[in-house]
Order: C-alpha cells, then structure tokens, then sequence
C-alpha cells in the first residue's frame, strides 16, 4: 500500500462517524470492479497498516461478519 493510496483512505475514513465498519466500504465504489485476488491483496494489506498504527483512530476488532473482517472508526 503505497503513501498515496494510505492519505486517499485515510481521508474517506474521517469523513465516517464513529463506529464499525467493513473495508470495502472505505475502499470506494471500485472495490466491486476488482478481481477477488485483488480484493484478497488489498485488504489484507489495509489489516497489516491498521496493525501497524498506519490509520490512527482505527482498530482490528478481530471479528468477521458478513463482508467480512470488522473494523472500528474511533473518530479521532
């Protein structure tokens, strides 16, 4: 994940409120057009920056629903 693409999610996630959320929905109205290889990639690239403290104010809930992993937005 490369320092343009970081800033571009970082600013959609600040435009959420506060609370859970699914990374294709930060990700943008791209992420259906996208191969699921890709899909794998780059969310398990967005889950390595979370960990990595790359998006402050998000954290790896450790569960998956639905979409997928659960992310939360603590709106900082």
């Amino acid at each position: 994940m490369d320092r343009d693409e970081i800033s571009r999610l970082r600013d959609r996630i600040s435009a959420f409120r506060p609370g859970e959320f699914h990374f294709p929905e930060v990700y943008g109205p791209g992420w259906d057009r996208l191969f699921i290889g890709d899909k794998v990639r780059i969310g398990r690239a967005f889950l390595e920056a979370v960990r990595a403290g790359l998006f402050p104010g998000v954290e790896d809930t450790g569960r998956k629903k639905g979409r997928g992993r659960v992310y939360r937005w603590l709106g900082q």
